[in-house]
């Protein structure tokens, strides 16, 4: 018979969406700061971030962004008019099309990366105690009862406040 659900499962599932969405947002107002759109700046991570011999196929993309190909295609169209991509016939199969980064489109991945580590180590505490709490049930929802009774308020987004969640997008922070 399975574990029953407690008030902390709910309360550590809630705090670990919550962390996510607060990532994911601040990772959003980073790569508007630079002059991306989100899906373009996770398109550029896409390219540069797969696994050792994986091509950057259209489809493999499609299916890192979960993206449906001809939005993919779109999205690399905008960024190959802006200089951050590149479009190149594969080696041994001519009919496959690769996609690679122009250095444009290089240096800006690299401005944007670097800000979100700088990012993630100063708040991951948080991140990685909300998957605990989750992961190592009871070691993890001590530790984020914890943190949650502290009292301590989620850092402010940086930008103007038009980057700043609403309480429609991701909740106000309550411990």
């Amino acid at each position: 018979m399975p574990e029953r659900i407690t008030e902390s499962d709910y309360a550590a599932l809630a705090e670990l969406r919550h962390r996510i969405r607060r990532f994911l947002q601040e990772g959003d107002a980073t790569a508007r700061q630079a002059g991306l759109e989100p899906q373009q700046y996770l398109l550029l991570l896409a390219i540069r971030g797969l696994p050792e011999g994986q091509q950057a196929s259209i489809r493999k993309l499609a299916d890192r962004l979960s993206l449906r190909h001809h939005s993919t295609v779109e999205l690399i169209d905008r960024m190959e008019a802006r200089g951050y991509v590149k479009r190149m016939r594969g080696r041994e199969d001519r009919r496959q099309v690769l996609i690679s980064l122009q250095p444009r489109g290089e240096r800006l991945l690299e401005k944007v990366v670097e800000q979100r580590i700088i990012e993630l180590r100063a708040n991951g505490r948080e991140l990685v105690q909300a998957i605990s709490a989750l992961l190592e049930p009871r070691r993890g929802r001590q530790q984020l009862l914890e943190f949650l009774h502290q009292g301590r308020r989620q850092p402010e987004l940086r930008g103007s406040s038009k980057n700043r969640p609403t309480s429609r997008t991701a909740g106000a922070w309550r411990p």
